[in-house]
């Protein structure tokens, strides 16, 4: 179904039941659309792991199609995407190992409590009271093993001791009361599996010890513990790679400052130079300008003075040489006077 639905949807489109007026208001999805699942993108859903198992976590409520991801696989901005939907999909997976280690602990606690040695049943008063000869018996036998032993007669303390191995016998038969003790089978040892949190029976039968290993919930739990484990090394290995480059970019240049230190010496005190010359030029020109102003005032205050002067000496020739009002007093003795 799902095979025809995905070849109709090729060549018709995926709107090709919608109506005119929702084809107005369809939205064509791609990789990088909202309703796309992450986690699909970028390895594997964890609702696709464990359909039909005790850890089943329902379907998932967002797309998972292979089209979308062969598209997302060749896009441009696949690398940068990824490492997006990888972190989002290690937190899912590092959520569902949280959980599951719960369960883990649970689970041995339940076993060591099973395991705990279930209390003899109470002896009646008959069977206390010949328990009670036996033991003294086997202790005096001992304390004369002991002497004997002390004493070198090795043969009589052994003969000894197989008297009292033969009291230790009849002493477990009186613990056991006999024949009355009701008969019970013995339970099968449990186990628990580190990686899914099973119950499994100890030294099972290697076919359903096999067909655990290969069930849905062991294979899911498996894939997920061994992605967050790459993932966490690659970022690792990511973080070592860029300390590294930084520490080989840090000696690099440390290297280059060594080789030239002249040269920045020199760089600092021409740089002061032309700082240095730079102030002297300036001063050269303020003084140089404050001459020059000086200088322009001075002869405009003795170019004023001369003009005058210079008028005063032509007003003087002109008096002197104009035959004017002053002719009459200053007339020459020679000079005969002209009638008018």
């Amino acid at each position: 179904m799902d095979l025809q639905r995905a070849m109709l949807d090729e060549l018709m489109g995926a709107d090709r039941n919608l109506t005119e007026d929702e084809r107005k208001d369809y939205k064509e999805i791609t990789w990088d659309s909202k309703e796309v699942c992450p986690y699909y993108m970028a390895r594997f859903c964890p609702h696709d792991l464990f359909v039909n198992t005790k850890s089943d976590l329902g379907a998932c409520d967002r797309v998972h199609d292979p089209k979308l991801k062969e598209s997302f696989e060749k896009s441009p901005r696949h690398d940068k995407f990824l490492l997006k939907f990888e972190s989002e999909l290690a937190q899912r997976c590092d959520k569902l190992v949280m959980d599951l280690d719960r369960r883990v602990r649970r689970g041995r606690e339940r076993l060591a409590q099973d395991e705990e040695p279930v209390p003899p049943p109470p002896l009646s008063a008959e069977k206390s009271e010949q328990l009670a000869v036996v033991e003294e018996k086997i202790k005096n036998l001992l304390g004369q093993v002991e002497a004997l032993g002390e004493a070198g007669k090795v043969d009589e303390a052994q003969a000894l001791m197989k008297k009292v191995d033969e009291l230790n016998v009849e002493k477990v038969l009186i613990q056991a009361q006999g024949d009355k003790l009701p008969l019970v089978l013995p339970e099968k040892k449990m186990a628990l599996c580190e990686i899914c949190g099973s119950f499994l029976v100890a030294n099972d039968a290697a076919e359903r010890t096999q067909s655990h290993i290969t069930g849905k919930q062991h294979l899911g739990y498996g894939l997920v513990r061994d992605f967050i484990s790459e993932y966490k090394e690659a970022r690792e290995m990511a973080k070592e790679e860029e300390r590294l480059a930084k520490e080989k970019e840090a000696e690099e240049r440390r290297k280059q400052q060594e080789k030239e230190p002249d040269r920045s010496r020199r760089s600092v005190s021409g740089e002061r130079d032309r700082y240095q010359d730079r102030d002297r030029d300036r001063e050269r020109d303020r003084y140089r300008d404050n001459g020059r102003s000086r200088e322009r005032n001075g002869r405009n205050r003795d170019g004023g003075k001369g003009s005058r002067n210079g008028r005063d000496r032509y007003y003087d020739r002109s008096r002197s040489r104009s035959p004017g009002r002053h002719s009459g007093r200053r007339r020459s003795s020679r000079s005969p006077a002209r009638p008018y």
